[in-house]
């Protein structure tokens, strides 16, 4: 076992996933500790480009028409060959659905641990994860062996994980990728429509201290003194209170704007996902413990109800 930190790159229609370059930056912190390199392993049919801008000492490419777009079977098969021929100190995966498919087999096809959740790395090279939904942070230090590690987003930027100096790409053998039992068959784009949350500057985000869909339109009042538009964490959008399109987090939409408050919402590790990139995050929530409060700029302990109609007429009297 060597000392290098391996970080499984996932990316999607060609185009590198913000959690790539998040583990990437965690990486690098890590390996500052443990003494080795940073490698990216890149998985798929002419996609060397992807690599130009990842912060990685080195890529290592496997190439194959298999591997063009993720299916569970030949991406399981092709890292599996290649983390026990090179055998690193430890191995990132995004704790995303693609993740969480390979880091749980490999942990438990070749007998590795997992770290699960890994929310940011310590200078002594201890590893932060989360757990019971980001309200008990935990530290831990790898295993004496090869370790497997999921990550989340909240620790680090993904402009942390990129680099204008592209990298060096070695191509790497690919195994035999023959009767696979999962094959991609088509790609299927959801129609367009309602508003695109991914481009406002102004998002008023609302989760269960919403507490019942008639609420809502206070938040729309507060949305339309800003000049903003409603989002919603995935308990507002299960009740069919808002429609998916209008939905934050891995499942839903990551969101970049320039104001991002959030109303009712604690701040789990899926929704949080969707926001690190936001330039100002501002949390009002009655519960002191909760997650959101580590990843927001500004934040007040109250209830939303006792604020939003008293926000929205300050926002309205300052407007004239």
């Amino acid at each position: 076992m060597n000392q290098d930190i391996f970080v499984v790159i996932e990316h999607l229609r060609g185009q590198v996933s913000d959690i790539s370059y998040i583990m990437l930056a965690a990486a690098r912190a890590l390996a500052q500790s443990q003494g080795g390199r940073v490698l990216g392993i890149l998985l798929g049919h002419n996609a060397q480009g992807l690599a130009k801008n990842l912060a990685a000492d080195q890529v290592l490419y496997l190439d194959h028409p298999s591997l063009a777009d993720f299916t569970s079977d030949a991406y399981q098969r092709a890292l599996a060959s290649l983390i026990t021929e090179q055998a690193p100190r430890a191995v990132f995966f995004g704790n995303t659905s693609i993740g969480a498919d390979l880091a749980s087999f490999l942990s438990a096809h070749l007998e590795l641990p997992l770290l699960h959740a890994c929310h940011s790395v310590t200078s002594e090279g201890k590893l932060i994860s989360q757990i019971c939904g980001g309200k008990i942070m935990t530290e831990s230090d790898l295993a004496n062996t090869m370790t497997l590690v999921t990550m989340i987003p909240g620790g680090f930027k993904s402009e942390e994980g990129q680099s204008e100096k592209p990298p060096e790409v070695t191509s790497m053998t690919t195994p035999a990728l023959e009767n696979l039992r999962v094959t991609l068959k088509e790609y299927i784009e959801p129609e367009v429509g309602d508003v695109d949350i991914s481009k406002e500057p102004i998002l008023i985000a609302v989760g269960r201290g919403i507490q019942n869909q008639d609420n809502i339109e206070l938040a729309e009042g507060l949305a339309k003194a800003l000049d903003g538009v409603v989002c919603a964490s995935r308990p507002v959008v299960d009740q069919g209170w808002l429609p998916s399109t209008r939905l934050v987090g891995k499942s839903g939409k990551k969101v970049k704007p320039e104001i991002y408050l959030t109303l009712g919402i604690s701040g789990a590790p899926e929704h949080i996902e969707g926001i690190v990139d936001s330039k100002l995050i501002i949390a009002i929530n009655t519960d002191p413990s909760a997650p959101i409060f580590d990843v927001a700029q500004y934040g007040v302990e109250i209830d939303l109800f006792d604020l939003v109609e008293a926000l929205t007429e300050k926002v309205g009297q300052a407007k004239g």
